[in-house]
C-alpha cells in the first residue's frame, strides 16, 4: 500500500530529529546534550521530540528494531539445506563483503562508537539490545525446530550463535576506533569469521537445518 501524505510527513519529521541530534550528539557527547536542545535545534517542540522517541536513548539508537530483529531474520530466511547458524554466517560474510555500514564499515563509525563508550545509557541500552537479540533469536529457533517451551536448546544454541554476531561487532568497532580503513577491515573480518566457525562445533553448525518442502 502506498505511502500518504500523512505517513510521509511523520516519517520526515522523524528522520529529520533524529539526523539532528545524532548530529549534536557526534558533536557534543550523549550526556552533554538535552532533549530541549535537540528540540530548539529541529525547530519543533519537546514534546514532539517525545512523541517520536519515548527517551533520549531512542534517538541515537533510532534503528535498534531492524538491529534486535536481525539474526532471526537471517535464520528466517535461511536456504532448503541450511543451518541457523551457516545462514548467520552466510549473512555476516556478505555484509562484510560488500563493506556494509551494517557491520560498521563505514567512515565514521568510531565516531559513533566514541559517543557509546562515553556515555553508560547508551552502553546499558547496548546491553539491553543484545539480550533482545537472544531473546528474538532463540524464541525463533524454537519455532523452526518445534522445541517444547522448557527445552533449553534453543536458547544455548542462540548464545553459540549470538556470540558470533557480537565478536564481530566488537572486533570491527575495534579496530574503525583506531583509525583503520574499512576496506582493510573487511579483509580481516572475512578471516575471523572463518576462524569462529572453526571454533563452533559440528551440533551448532548442523542445528535447525531447513527441510525440503
Amino acid at each position: 500500500m502506498a505511502e500518504g501524505l500523512r505517513e510521509r510527513k511523520k516519517r520526515q519529521t522523524r528522520q529529520y530529529i533524529s539526523d539532528v541530534a545524532t548530529g549534536l550528539f557526534l558533536a557534543r557527547g550523549f550526556d552533554a546534550v538535552t532533549v530541549a536542545e535537540i528540540a530548539e535545534a529541529a525547530e519543533v517542540s519537546v514534546n514532539t521530540v517525545y512523541n517520536y522517541f519515548p527517551a533520549k536513548e531512542d534517538l541515537f539508537f533510532d534503528r535498534s528494531k531492524g538491529i534486535v530483529d536481525r539474526l532471526a531474520r537471517f535464520v528466517r530466511g535461511r536456504a532448503v539445506g541450511e543451518s541457523a547458524a551457516a545462514a548467520v554466517l552466510r549473512e555476516l560474510r556478505d555484509e562484510v563483503e560488500a563493506v556494509s555500514p551494517r557491520v560498521g564499515l563505514v567512515e565514521g563509525y568510531d565516531r559513533f562508537m566514541r559517543v557509546v563508550h562515553g556515555a553508560s545509557a547508551l552502553k546499558a541500552r547496548l546491553w539491553y539490545m543484545q539480550q533482545e537479540t537472544h531473546a528474538n533469536l532463540e524464541e525463533t529457533l524454537r519455532e523452526e525446530t518445534g522445541a517444547a517451551a522448557g527445552d533449553p536448546l534453543p536458547g544455548l544454541m542462540a548464545g553459540q550463535i549470538g556470540w558470533v554476531h557480537e565478536s564481530l561487532m566488537s572486533w570491527i568497532a575495534h579496530e574503525m576506533i583506531e583509525g583503520r580503513k574499512s576496506v582493510e577491515v573487511s579483509r580481516e573480518a572475512l578471516a575471523l569469521l572463518d576462524e569462529m566457525e572453526e571454533l563452533l562445533g559440528e551440533k551448532v553448525l548442523n542445528y535447525a537445518v531447513r527441510a525440503a518442502g
